[in-house]
């Protein structure tokens, strides 16, 4: 009977053979995360100003895509998101390769920016070895655990020196001049299962995840798209194309 008594009352409490996913940001900390996904898929990216934002290249919308600005629970109503239809997409070329993973998004009409929508700098320097940065994204931060997306995730990561990640890279992997890792190699606080989640040093935007190593082994770095390389490039994508239409464009940059 006590044995009993004992299996009931561990059903009552809730226990779960999934790990507790705890690294859930202060609401609304990172005013400059967008989702591009919503509550079934997990993508972000990042505002850097009143058009436009950045996000990776596997995470480039399509068209009749919703950019939703000043989230943090994406299944409930907060009352400060701003829904945004995207009108343009600008892929970096070569898109989809070893070499890059970048794509710039163009919103159908300018972001009001308020307390909770605000964008974030562009880098004034690459970021390095041992230093520590934020990344922040929807969905698990257990490795090898999935979860629907839901509160806005933190998590406070150092920087890895390139050797270190390229010897943790597979056979069919290439190393890019225009990638940066993060991790703890200790294996913890290395995951984070958004596409695009954003890394933050020191108050700038410094990547857009590229390949989520660390949810599926803690100790590999994750890899995120080096934007200090690019801000010549984002700067004359911004210059370039100008908002003259409400019709989504999924385009190849010709900008080098």
């Amino acid at each position: 009977m006590e044995i009993l008594l004992l299996f009931m009352a561990l059903g009552l409490t809730g226990v779960s053979s999934l790990e507790e996913d705890n690294k859930v940001c202060q609401p609304h900390s990172r005013p400059w995360q967008v989702s591009l996904g919503g509550q079934r898929t997990s993508c972000s990216g990042a505002l850097i100003n009143e058009w436009w934002l950045v996000t990776s290249a596997n995470c480039a919308p399509a068209s009749n895509v919703i950019a939703s600005l000043g989230e943090h629970d994406l299944t409930v109503d907060e009352g400060t998101e701003q829904h945004i239809p995207v009108a343009e997409v600008i892929r970096h070329s070569p898109y989809r390769s070893p070499l890059h993973s970048l794509a710039m998004v163009r919103l159908a009409k300018p972001a009001h920016f308020t307390e909770h929508v605000r964008p974030i700098g562009l880098p004034g320097r690459c970021p390095q070895p041992g230093e520590s940065c934020s990344v922040s994204g929807w969905g698990s931060t257990v490795p090898n655990q999935y979860e629907s997306p839901k509160q806005l995730k933190c998590l406070t990561v150092p920087v890895v020196d390139d050797q270190t990640c390229i010897n943790t890279f597979p056979d069919f992997l290439y190393w890019s001049m225009g990638m940066v890792c993060t991790g703890d190699v200790n294996g913890t606080d290395n995951c984070l299962n958004d596409a695009s989640a954003v890394l933050v040093c020191n108050g700038q935007l410094q990547g857009v995840q590229w390949f989520r190593h660390g949810c599926q082994n803690a100790e590999h770095p994750s890899v995120y798209t080096k934007l200090c390389m690019y801000d010549d490039w984002i700067r004359r994508v911004m210059a370039s194309y100008t908002p003259t239409t409400t019709t989504a464009r999924v385009l190849t940059s010709k900008i080098h």
